[in-house]
């Protein structure tokens, strides 16, 4: 067989797991890589990162790239059809998630209308500049239309001991990173273990729900 054909067969048996983020200053794409490296720990999962545009590139005068610049591919349609979960993440703008991540699910009627992501898991992860900036809210603001395609949302459980430890981001309801200075020195370590075990929790559903 050739290798082309090989891959081909090899990436069908994968189970792909899509990785959906906005990230103005890197934070939480670096909870994304995070994350994906946690999927990649469960054996036959494959991470998929994907970006969205900015909204003022979306709505203005400027015609967004068909391709990023730099980082991962803007999501596409089928990536949600591809997709045996979705762990979707976006940084906190007052309390909510970002315009340019709520824009691209404004416009998925059409997913929602054939259930592509109905019965799939479904996760969240965001990134803040303060305590108390609104991590919670922006968590579940984005279960919401997660709830609405038909998702089953996952958390992390207490078992993950670095839910209980953490003094940063990170909690039941998703992964997290709060930004202490403006010189942000990245992830901390149960920041770390809290976006891998989303990931890995994530991937072992979405295939004991493929075995099922």
């Amino acid at each position: 067989m050739r290798l082309p054909k090989v891959r081909a067969r090899l990436a069908r048996l994968m189970s792909e797991i899509l990785i959906l983020y906005y990230s103005r200053h890197g934070s939480t794409a670096q909870l994304a890589r995070r994350i994906a490296s946690g999927v990649e720990e469960i054996e036959g999962a494959q991470a998929c990162i994907r970006t969205v545009p900015e909204v003022s590139a979306l709505v203005g005068d400027v015609r967004a790239p068909e391709v990023p610049l730099d980082g991962p591919p803007f999501v596409q349609a089928e990536d949600l059809q591809r997709c045996r979960g979705l762990i979707l993440g976006s940084p906190t703008r007052f309390g909510n998630m970002a315009a340019a991540l709520k824009y691209f699910w404004d416009s998925t009627s059409a997913q929602w209308l054939s259930g592509s992501l109905a019965g799939k898991p479904g996760a969240v992860f965001t990134s803040s500049s303060s305590p108390h900036g609104g991590q919670e809210s922006t968590l579940f603001s984005m279960m919401l239309p997660l709830m609405h395609h038909g998702m089953l949302i996952v958390g992390v459980p207490y078992t993950e001991s670095a839910v209980t430890r953490t003094q940063g981001g990170g909690g039941p309801y998703g992964a997290g990173h709060l930004t202490r200075e403006q010189q942000d020195a990245g992830l901390s370590a149960d920041e770390k273990l809290i976006a891998r075990a989303l990931g890995r929790r994530v991937a072992h559903i979405a295939a004991r729900l493929d075995r099922s």
